[in-house]
C-alpha cells in the first residue's frame, strides 16, 4: 500500500509542477493559480497530511529548481496542506479539508510569507500584502478540489487505493 501512496503522490507532484503556470483563472487584476491548492486538498483527503505536505514541499522545490516558482510557495502550500490534512482528519469531510486549506494558505501561509519575502527575497511589502493573492488562489483551488471530489476520477483513485467509495 505504501508504494501505491508514493506513486499517487508522485503523480500529483508531476501534475502540480507541469501545470502550475499553465492553468490560471483571471480574477479582476489578479490571477488565480489553483492547481497546487486543489492538489493539497485532494491529497489530504485521499492520502493524509503527511503525503499532502510532502507533495507540497516537492512541488515547491521542483518549481524553484526549474525556475518557475518562488520561495513564497513553501510557506503557503505546506501550511495549507498541513491544515487541510489535520482538519480533514478531525472532521472526516471534504469541507474540512477545504476550510483547512483556505485558512492555512490564504491567511496563515500568507502571513508567514511576509518574513520570507522580507528577509530572504528582500521585498519591502507590508505584512498583509500576500493575503489577497494567496486567498484568491487557494479559494479557487479548493473549490476545484471540492468539485473534483464528487467526480468518478476521485472514485477511481479511492478504488485503486483500496478505500472504496466516498
Amino acid at each position: 500500500m505504501r508504494l501505491k501512496k508514493l506513486t499517487f503522490t508522485a503523480l500529483f507532484m508531476a501534475i502540480g509542477v507541469l501545470s502550475a503556470h499553465l492553468v490560471y483563472i483571471p480574477v479582476g487584476a489578479a490571477k488565480c493559480f489553483p492547481v497546487q491548492h486543489a492538489i493539497n486538498v485532494l491529497l489530504a483527503v485521499l492520502l493524509g497530511t503527511r503525503y499532502s505536505v510532502s507533495a507540497a514541499f516537492g512541488i515547491s522545490l521542483l518549481r524553484n529548481i526549474l525556475g518557475t516558482g518562488s520561495l513564497l510557495a513553501f510557506p503557503g502550500s505546506m501550511i495549507g496542506a498541513a491544515l487541510a490534512g489535520i482538519v480533514y482528519h478531525r472532521t472526516g469531510h471534504i469541507l474540512g479539508a477545504v476550510v483547512g486549506e483556505v485558512i492555512g494558505t490564504g491567511i496563515i501561509g500568507a502571513l508567514v510569507a511576509f518574513p520570507v519575502a522580507k528577509y530572504l527575497i528582500g521585498s519591502k511589502v507590508g505584512a498583509f500584502f500576500f493575503v489577497i493573492p494567496f486567498f484568491v488562489s487557494t479559494a479557487g483551488g479548493s473549490i476545484i478540489a471540492y468539485l473534483l471530489y464528487h467526480t468518478p476520477v476521485v472514485k477511481f483513485f479511492r478504488e485503486k487505493l483500496g478505500q472504496g467509495a466516498a
